[in-house]
């Protein structure tokens, strides 16, 4: 069995859904994960917060142009006119919903609802579209097996116990359908993984149906060593491990949500990043095995905040650190990055929607700054702190104002902070002395 997830440009035409099925349709069994057409969060998201900013015309207007979207759709893609009309039925019947939320007081309830949509309509529609085809196909109802727990981690016993059922009962398709993204949480209400969790929920799913291999199929060729939109001439890697794509993703890498490889590492399941408009090309593939040493990769975060936390009651005490982040632990704040010196701490945050009462307890015992607008450059490969070029980084770096260095926390891993108005001059530096030099630190 293997699970493939499709990004939502892979879905966003007629086209690329066509390219789709032919990519999947061969004598394999699987289960595909879809996300929502592309566009079509991004017109929910915005139907949500018209809502909540009681812009009811405004939010019914988006209702409606995407509704006409669709079914111009559908149209196109649905020939077969019993297809069509029970397809035709469904859209509609999803945006008179919508309409129907429009009235609704908001709360995060019924955002919930409201961005569930799109992966509902684009597992509707292409898994009509594959029966029409003449495909054995089934659709399974992402919300009548994923569920999270109050922790917000996958309740796995719930996930397998719903699906391995769900499955049993539809023996004899060939391709399942199911939704990415979504969910249901402890209480049974709507839910999600965040933004990127559809390569989240095929790796639950993965692990639960023990596949053979979990592909996440997208618009690009895997994992760049350097970010193409910034850096020219950059080039897919043929091989990561688990840890060094986690690391990648969590700093910066797009292609894959930072989560994706924890459900199926331990069972050692491969992953392998495929290009939907390039299927032949190899890829990225994500394993346990570790394929030479030195730096495979360079990733940028965005959006980070720096805090430095001084104080000279910090000069040999015990328990200051401790003090610290248990403020950070109160208002469910992670830090990204963290030094030391005798009588400050500096660390990072990538998520400031507590940062002034965070300040404000901070205040209480030190004395603060804080800095924004700040970037995280973070350099990837298998046992990148012992090669012998690493130490060279900081000389090709020197004109760059570097706030924080994290070197040692990980064999796999030396980040950098920055400002965010370097990255660019920062990546692009990389890249040259990195990959563009000859027999240097590759």
């Amino acid at each position: 069995m293997l699970v493939l997830k499709f990004g939502g440009t892979s879905v966003g035409s007629i086209e690329n859904m066509i390219h789709v099925k032919e990519i999947i349709n061969n004598e394999q069994r699987k289960i595909v994960v879809l996300s929502a057409m592309s566009g079509t969060t991004n017109a929910l998201v915005k139907i949500s917060e018209h809502i909540k900013n009681q812009n009811k015309d405004e939010a019914l207007i988006v209702v409606n142009d995407l509704r006409n979207s669709y079914n111009t759709t559908i149209k196109n893609l649905i020939t077969n006119q019993q297809f069509y009309k029970t397809v035709f039925v469904y859209v509609n019947d999803v945006f008179n919903t919508l309409e129907s939320l429009v009235n609704k007081e908001y709360n995060n309830l019924l955002y919930n609802q409201i961005v569930a949509q799109g992966e509902l309509l684009s597992t509707y529609i292409f898994s009509k579209y594959l029966m029409q085809e003449g495909i054995k196909t089934a659709l399974l109802p992402v919300l009548d097996f994923m569920r999270i727990d109050k922790t917000n981690e996958p309740d796995n016993f719930y996930i397998q116990q719903n699906l391995n059922r769900i499955m049993d009962e539809t023996p004899n398709a060939d391709i399942y359908i199911t939704q990415g993204f979504i969910c249901r949480n402890a209480e049974g209400d709507i839910s999600n993984l965040q933004r990127g969790g559809s390569d989240y929920t095929a790796t639950i799913i993965g692990a639960v149906v023990n596949a053979e291999e979990v592909q996440i199929w997208t618009d690009i060729d895997g994992f760049h060593n350097n970010d193409p939109r910034f850096v020219d001439n950059t080039n897919a890697i043929s091989n990561l491990s688990f840890d060094e794509s986690a690391e990648l993703a969590y700093f910066g890498a797009k292609i894959l949500h930072p989560q994706t490889v924890m459900p199926v590492r331990a069972l050692d399941i491969p992953v392998r990043l495929k290009n939907t408009m390039a299927p032949k090309a190899h890829g990225t593939l994500i394993t346990n095995q570790i394929h030479g040493e030195g730096i495979k990769a360079i990733a940028a975060k965005d959006g980070i905040t720096a805090i430095k936390i001084k104080s000279a009651r910090m000069l040999l005490a015990h328990g200051f650190l401790k003090k610290v982040f248990e403020i950070f632990e109160r208002y469910e704040t992670a830090i990204d990055m963290i030094t030391t010196s005798e009588i400050a701490v500096s660390l990072t945050v990538d998520n400031t929607t507590h940062l002034s009462a965070i300040v404000e307890e901070l205040d209480r015992f030190a004395t603060v700054e804080v800095d924004d607008y700040m970037s995280i450059v973070c350099l990837v490969g298998n046992a990148i702190i012992y090669h012998p070029d690493t130490p060279n980084l900081f000389q090709v770096l020197q004109d760059v104002n570097v706030r924080m260095i994290s070197y040692g926390g990980s064999n796999n891993n030396i980040s950098l902070l920055i400002n965010t108005s370097d990255k660019i001059e920062t990546l692009q530096k990389l890249q040259r002395y990195v990959f563009e030099s000859d027999g240097v630190l590759v």
